[in-house]
């Protein structure tokens, strides 16, 4: 953010953070204390330069960023504070024009190729509200020990907005879906850095594409999409890794092999096929493509660092969402995991919306704690209270996140 728009962004906070947002922003309520007023120019962000402070820049070519753990505190993640993660070069954001912005059907397995405006897709089919998680597939990376290649999230490259949108699988049906396919590929005008062929065109198996809960949507949190998360039109699957929903979304292929473009082949979005030691190296052919995510919680109440004094109730809150599981247990331990202590946890609002857990504790005496939280789903699957299994691109950590307080 330059120093013109926050002195301006400081100022307008002397009258009042509500009264400068449109109506209809309804989380405006769920903000962090620690944030600035929301920023509606987030919708309109269109490069590192504009990201403001509360955003940590991880990389700009291409563009990979995303918030401390506890700004994830509301219950629907305002579009301000999500990760951001492209593949690529940005789309001109500004020469879009959402009224002749197209997104085409084909695919070797498609009968029918369609290709349709946003209009036409609000016509044609039903529309659909869904809060829906999304998470890197990479989120959690720089927990890994020994370390791995890549960005290096912490455990904040994770969120759960709330998007309307169209049945990826009523498109699909509408175009009609060929006996042999087998799975879908994703287009997108996410470029490469080079500028020559898509960055990165991920898919799903075709029993996954007809899910209830994956959209083609137009809108976050009731905004048409904000440019860096996919403005105009988003492909947005809960519960897969993130790289499957394509931002600036231009099409579906209906595939009659497992998809085969940019960031489909191994080791990208893979995972060994059998448990390796840290550190070692894996044939290709040994790789597995990653489909959904694992079981996982996240602090985000109170922020790391945070002191209380003797006999004051301590409130622990966060999320958890286990892929396409529910999380059907979250619990708390302050004493490095030897002993556990249940947290109060809500249902999902929908299928892959993350959940809501919530719990008191009384630290006997003054000093320094570790917190830890730890999920289970509806498998009996918990998670580590270390790290899960190794492997060379530091995907899917879920270890229990851990927090630090000081008692006085």
């Amino acid at each position: 953010m330059d120093s013109k728009r926050r002195s301006l962004m400081q100022g307008l906070l002397a009258v009042s953070s509500v009264s400068l947002l449109p109506a209809h922003w309804v989380f405006a309520a769920n903000k962090p204390k620690e944030l600035e007023a929301l920023d509606i120019s987030a919708l309109t962000w269109k490069s590192v330069e504009e990201l403001p402070n509360h955003i940590q820049v991880l990389g700009s070519q291409p563009i990979n960023a995303q918030p401390a753990e506890h700004l994830l505190d509301p219950l629907v993640t305002p579009a301000e504070i999500a990760f951001i993660r492209w593949n690529g070069q940005l789309p001109d954001f500004e020469a879009i024009d959402p009224k002749s912005w197209t997104f085409t059907v084909d695919g070797e397995s498609c009968k029918k190729p369609q290709t349709f405006t946003i209009d036409e897709l609000k016509k044609t089919f039903p529309s659909h509200t869904r809060q829906l998680t999304i998470e890197c597939g990479g989120n959690g990376r720089s927990e890994f020990h020994p370390g791995t290649k890549g960005n290096q999230w912490t455990q904040a490259a994770v969120f759960c907005a709330e998007w309307t949108g169209v049945k990826v699988k009523d498109v699909l049906n509408h175009c009609g879906i060929k006996e042999d396919a087998v799975y879908t590929g994703h287009h997108s005008a996410d470029k490469h850095l080079s500028g020559e062929g898509e960055a990165l065109s991920r898919g799903v198996p075709i029993a996954a594409a007809l899910n209830d809960d994956a959209l083609i949507a137009w809108t976050m949190n009731g905004q048409p999409i904000p440019y860096m998360h996919g403005y105009p039109l988003r492909i947005v699957f809960g519960g897969r890794p993130g790289s499957v929903s394509s931002k600036a979304a231009t099409g579906i292929s209906i595939r009659n092999q497992i998809h085969d473009g940019a960031k489909m082949e191994a080791p990208a979005y893979h995972l060994p096929k059998y448990p390796i030691a840290p550190g070692e190296k894996v044939n290709k052919e040994d790789y597995a493509i990653i489909e959904e995510m694992i079981v996982k919680s996240l602090i985000t109440y109170p922020p790391t660092g945070t002191q209380y004094k003797k006999g004051e109730p301590l409130t622990v809150r966060g999320h958890a969402w286990a892929g396409m599981r529910d999380v059907t247990q979250v619990d708390i331990s302050y004493d490095y995991g030897a002993t556990w202590h249940p947290a109060k946890l809500t249902r999902p609002e929908n299928k892959t919306a993350w959940q809501h857990w919530q719990a008191g504790l009384q630290l006997p005496l003054p000093g320094y704690y570790e917190i830890w939280a730890r999920a289970t789903d509806d498998q009996g699957v918990s998670q580590p209270v270390v790290q899960p299994q190794w492997n060379p691109k530091g995907y899917m950590f879920n270890g229990c996140h851990r927090i630090a307080v000081r008692v006085v």
